[in-house]
């Protein structure tokens, strides 16, 4: 048969772009399981000697964990707005725990479902009034570990996040890529309750044999080595520590119901990636964990986070994307990754442009190929908390964070603090009026102010 000039341009404006369309890859989905007050050493692949979390090992051995993952403030609403926005506190104004300034369109979510996403969100938002209209799916709860609803029986926190990541899943169009945030409320502390932690029944078995060790730092030694004001009873950190700490026995049950807390977190991220693999698209799916801060756990006399301590703003980072080699997996990687990279890591593996009011980077070349890096990693970055309430309570710190020292400074009090990194990890020695610093301190203080300048 004899085709016309004419009839062989139809045919190949017909057929070239549909088998152009099925060499195209699918568009990556993506998962963040989001936990709360969880620190980067609460987990099993940590070294965790007690706590149990099999799912997300095993999410680490199949992926790639982050030793040195750290937050720019260590306090849940103002971390959870700089995860959302790819900013400093400083640039999205969320100090207070309300609605942040940044436009929703520079979100990642806000842009993953502009570029055609089918965009969830589940569990804890602390960024003021749900915005329910901005996502496909979208349910907001948080502040205790029961929930009670009309004509129903209480339902446990977790349970529900697992209930809802689910549903999602298996009532997403088939046809769309997806993006779920899980953001769990656990293993966060139910305020004015006198037990703190409350998991359900069917963990009560868990960790009922073990002891707890109790952390070298807890002790009146290192509470004295605090700044002043943080040793004073109007010290939100040293009032939690009372609730929770202040005697062996009651360390003993409300660190066993916290880990409790922290295993059904686990149980129910391997549900979701259950969910994922049984549906075929684990293997498309970008998956992140990770915290919104980190968390004492009696070190210092302290309770709760907000510090420029090791144990406040270091957070546990574990990353399952399909483009990785099969060389990288289970492997870590021990550089300063921060919270603020994590919407453009998001934005970069589905392909959508990042704004450039995001200050973070994408850290994917770190786990896959760190020569493509475009500039070398940073070495050190700018931390920051704003006061709340009041001074006594809890005061606004900032620090300049390296990997061997670390610069703080309380501007209500204006006091500072300088630790050597590498001989004291643990920041036992204030090393700030060292005059062998002089020239040390004289640098580090203006890269501080470099750094502080740069997060507006």
């Amino acid at each position: 048969m004899i085709f016309s000039r004419a009839a062989l341009a139809l045919v190949c404006v017909l057929t070239v772009p549909a088998l152009t369309r099925a060499a195209e890859p699918k568009p990556m989905n993506v998962v963040v399981l989001l936990a709360d007050d969880w620190r980067h050493d609460t987990l099993g692949c940590a070294g965790h000697p007690i706590l149990k979390t099999p799912n997300l090992d095993a999410l680490a051995r199949d992926g790639f964990r982050f030793t040195r993952a750290n937050v720019t403030t260590s306090i849940c609403g103002v971390s959870r707005a700089t995860l959302l926005t790819g900013q400093w506190m400083s640039r999205h104004g969320n100090e207070a725990f309300q609605m942040f300034k940044t436009p929703w369109a520079e979100t990642f979510p806000g842009l993953l479902r502009a570029n055609g996403y089918w965009v969830g969100h589940v569990g804890k938002w602390h960024n003021g009034p749900f915005p329910k209209e901005r996502f496909d799916f979208g349910r907001s709860y948080a502040g205790t570990h029961w929930i009670k609803r009309p004509n129903t029986e209480p339902v446990h926190v977790t349970q529900l996040n697992e209930t809802d990541a689910l549903e999602f899943l298996q009532k997403r169009p088939a046809d769309k890529p997806f993006s779920l945030t899980v953001a769990f409320f656990a293993a966060h502390a139910e305020d004015g309750n006198p037990k703190q932690y409350l998991p359900q029944p069917g963990s009560a078995e868990l960790y009922e044999k073990d002891t707890i060790p109790v952390p070298a730092l807890a002790t009146d030694e290192a509470l004295k080595r605090l700044p002043p004001f943080l040793q004073l009873p109007a010290n939100e950190g040293r009032k939690r520590w009372t609730w929770r700490f202040d005697t062996p026995e009651k360390y003993q049950t409300m660190m066993k119901n916290y880990y409790r807390l922290c295993t059904e977190v686990d149980t129910t991220a391997g549900r979701v990636l259950a969910e994922l693999k049984k549906q075929g698209v684990l293997d498309n799916t970008l998956v992140i964990f990770t915290g919104d801060n980190g968390y004492f756990h009696g070190e210092r006399g302290l309770a709760d986070k907000w510090y420029p301590y090791e144990e406040s703003i270091r957070v546990p980072l574990i990353v399952h994307d399909p483009r990785m080699l099969a060389a990288q997996k289970g492997k870590t990687n021990g550089d300063f990754v921060l919270n603020v990279d994590i919407a453009p890591t998001i934005l970069a593996a589905t392909n959508v442009a990042t704004p450039k009011t995001m200050q973070g980077r994408d850290f994917a070349p770190l786990y896959r190929d760190a020569k493509k890096l475009a500039k070398p990693w940073r070495d050190e970055f700018y931390y920051e908390h704003a006061i709340i309430s009041n001074k006594d309570r809890i005061p606004a710190s900032q620090a300049l964070v390296r990997h061997d020292a670390k610069y703080i400074y309380w501007p209500d009090f204006k006091h500072e603090e300088l630790f050597d990194m590498k001989t004291d990890p643990q920041e036992q020695k204030n090393l700030i009026a060292d005059p062998r610093r002089e020239k040390q301190l004289s640098e580090m203080k203006q890269r501080f102010d470099k750094l502080k300048e740069q997060a507006k």
